[in-house]
């Protein structure tokens, strides 16, 4: 379940004000020249540039899971004292997207460089991973709770895995989106027109997930749910 919630964590971070506005413009840089290729030549170039982009991303976020695995296995034998840290860290997230709290790093919006065009599958990766990094502060809150999820487990492979699962959140919809970007403009306009509410939900989501944390019942109502 612990997985569900960080793909879940994923997917909104897609839908989020950070990245949701600016998928036209990746999707543009991911078309580059095919768009005089046909439908068929520009599509194929997406589909191939979008999954280069995801792979990049996925792998730097998964060194990250496990990474804060790592950080937490050192703390292993404080395990009530890191649940108590990780879940305020989470709370702290929901705090900011509820509006209650107004963390100003959170609030940056990254915006590519027009320069940066991926031409293969190979630079695609490679702009996923440097566009990871520039996304980082902007999608902190549902990553940090990511993070937390995975530093709390105590395990580096549990951190990857998490991670991973987030990662493939992010990823499933924006490769889907960006091949039918047109088709789904509707509900790509409805999404950014409702997003006060999709934040208040996210909030509300992050702060009982951190109160669970913070409390060591998190992994007692994940078992409940999962029976």
């Amino acid at each position: 379940m612990d997985v569900l919630i960080t793909f879940l964590e994923g997917v909104v971070t897609f839908v989020s004000p950070c990245l949701l506005p600016m998928l036209p413009i990746y999707v543009a840089y991911f078309a580059g020249d095919a768009a005089a290729a046909g439908t068929a030549g520009r599509t194929q170039r997406t589909l191939v540039n979008a999954l280069g982009f995801a792979l990049g991303f996925t792998v730097l976020f998964s060194v990250l899971g496990v990474l804060a695995g790592a950080a937490g296995s050192v703390f292993k034998g404080e395990q009530a004292a890191l649940n108590v840290v990780c879940g305020l860290i989470v709370i702290t997230m929901g705090l900011n997207y509820l509006g209650v709290l107004r963390i100003p790093v959170l609030q940056r919006t990254f915006k590519p460089k027009t320069s940066i065009v991926p031409r293969n599958f190979a630079g695609s990766v490679a702009f996923g991973m440097v566009f990871a990094l520039g996304w980082t502060p902007c999608v902190g809150a549902f990553l940090g709770s990511a993070l937390s999820l995975a530093a709390s487990s105590g395990q580096v492979v549990s951190g990857m895995i998490l991670l991973f699962s987030y990662s493939l959140g992010l990823a499933v919809p924006f490769v889907i989106t960006a091949l039918l970007i047109d088709q789904l403009e509707g509900a790509l306009s409805w999404v950014r027109s409702h997003y006060d509410i999709i934040d208040k939900i996210s909030g509300a989501f992050l702060v009982i997930i951190g109160v669970l944390m913070a409390t060591g019942t998190l992994g007692m109502w994940l078992r409940v749910l999962s029976s």
